[in-house]
């Protein structure tokens, strides 16, 4: 029985999802830096939904676990029009990180959960920003907020905007660091983002 209901949830969520995410009402600010090139976008995995949506038909790639959440989730991007990269830029990740940059590289965007896929919450790992150097791209901070929501009992803290409330969403402007970082440079930059990615979605 729990396989059956695993299996329709499977079917049967991303349908729901995309139905509901018709109810919000979307505040962007300073979306200009996704028109000034491909870039490796980053939100909170707990604030996912908002983020996922402003990638909606816009050429981007997304990178998804492989577990069943995962399963949903991709089922919902597939129908946004993302490509998808199953795995994490943090574990083996070997061909994952390769096909990261190389989507960058074809003039793709990237979207990414930079705690994803469990965590810790809002601490960011550097596969993202690793990403964006190899490839020679700039990365797109996204701080979302709901005006509205459901937070549940999970790891990240899972958001979900409650139905016909607003979503706020504010872009950092596009940034973009050089080849040949020391390991400590990494860890500053890393910090650096992680908060400002924070504060982004504070505002």
């Amino acid at each position: 029985m729990n396989k059956i209901l695993q299996n329709f949830g499977i079917i049967i969520l991303p349908f729901l999802l995309n139905i509901y995410v018709k109810t919000l009402r979307f505040k962007s600010e300073n979306l200009k830096s996704l028109q000034l090139g491909n870039c490796v976008l980053m939100f909170w995995h707990g604030k996912m939904l908002g983020g996922w949506w402003l990638g909606k038909n816009k050429n981007f790639y997304a990178v998804v676990s492989q577990s069943k959440d995962g399963e949903i989730l991709s089922r919902l991007l597939k129908k946004w029009n993302y490509k998808l990269i199953r795995g994490s830029s943090s574990k083996d990740s070997k061909d994952v990180m390769n096909r990261m940059v190389e989507v960058l590289k074809d003039g793709f965007s990237l979207a990414i959960t930079p705690d994803g896929p469990k965590g810790p919450k809002e601490k960011m790992k550097i596969g993202g920003l690793i990403a964006a150097v190899r490839a020679e791209k700039p990365i797109v901070l996204c701080g979302i907020k709901y005006e509205k929501k459901f937070v549940f009992n999970s790891w990240d803290k899972f958001e979900l905007p409650k139905p016909f409330s607003k979503v706020f969403i504010k872009l950092s402007e596009p940034k973009i660091f050089p080849s040949g970082l020391t390991y400590e440079e990494y860890e500053i930059i890393r910090q650096n983002l992680e908060k400002e990615l924070t504060e982004l979605s504070l505002v």
